[in-house]
């Protein structure tokens, strides 16, 4: 296997669904702002670098300090760290190259946005420890993913003390407990039998309503969000028919079968691009 496939395979250039669900998050943020500019476009191109960057980079972070349990499970055993298919002097080099490519945004984003981006570190840094000690992990993971909500809107407006931007950032960090408990059920019986701790295995015998609660919490907030910045009936409507389409997905997901689990949370990159054209329509 060349180093390039090594590389891209590694970092998890392969399955860009995490790549988007990191990323969209900076586009919302960037809508949430009244602002219209032509700097939308170019903005839109460098956040997506970065997401490509820092998503590979904490996909290798996280495999690292996973390795003695991903080689444990039968979804994850052949990932090249877990399966030492790559080495330690590999692994730095990689984190080193993606370093540089998510780093890209903080050249061109005011300074009171690199601020706001780089107070979030110390939270990823410790993710993966998180389901060692907590059953709350995708908790965490939800509030590193959607950090972008945040930094995207600083861009044009540092009051990041808005009530429609916090009601925004809290339901979207129920939307990645959400959509990555259904992917956490992939994993399950290996999971449970390992010992790792996740919502999926605390909540598996009220998986449904567990998830049902966490949707709902996630569009209430969400759309008291949307009535606070705009109040557009139209665009709320169709807001909420999109969220009645993706809860009525997740509750129809037979979460035994693993390769529903994962349908299911790439559905979820698709309903978060869709948010993106209800903030730019409204």
């Amino acid at each position: 296997m060349s180093i390039i496939k090594k590389f891209f395979l590694a970092s998890r250039y392969d399955k860009p669904h995490g790549i988007l669900l990191l990323y969209f998050p900076c586009i919302w943020g960037i809508n949430l702002n009244d602002v219209n500019t032509t700097t939308d476009i170019f903005l839109y191109f460098i956040f997506f670098t970065g997401a490509c960057g820092m998503r590979a980079l904490g996909c290798l972070w996280n495999d690292f300090n996973d390795k003695d349990f991903d080689i444990k499970v039968k979804r994850t055993k052949s990932r090249l760290i877990a399966s030492k298919k790559i080495t330690n002097k590999n692994i730095v080099i990689f984190c080193f190259i993606n370093g540089c490519i998510g780093s890209v945004p903080l050249y061109f984003i005011p300074i009171n946005s690199i601020i706001t981006s780089l107070i979030i570190l110390p939270i990823i840094i410790i993710y993966p420890f998180m389901k060692r000690f907590t059953w709350w992990p995708q908790l965490w993971l939800g509030i590193c993913f959607n950090w972008g909500v945040l930094v995207g809107f600083s861009v044009y407006e540092y009051n990041l003390f808005k009530l429609e931007l916090i009601l925004f950032y809290i339901g979207s960090v129920f939307f990645t407990i959400g959509y990555d408990t259904i992917y956490g059920f992939q994993d399950i019986k290996d999971d449970e039998i390992i010992g790792i701790k996740s919502t999926s295995i605390k909540f598996k015998n009220n998986a449904k309503l567990f998830l049902f609660s966490i949707y709902f919490i996630t569009f209430s907030f969400w759309t008291s969000s949307l009535i606070l910045l705009h109040n557009n009936i139209l665009i709320i409507t169709i807001f909420i028919l999109l969220c009645l389409l993706i809860l009525i997905k997740v509750l129809l997901t037979n979460i035994k079968e693993p390769n529903e689990c994962k349908k299911t949370f790439i559905y979820n990159s698709y309903f978060s691009l869709s948010i993106i054209f209800v903030l730019i329509g409204a």
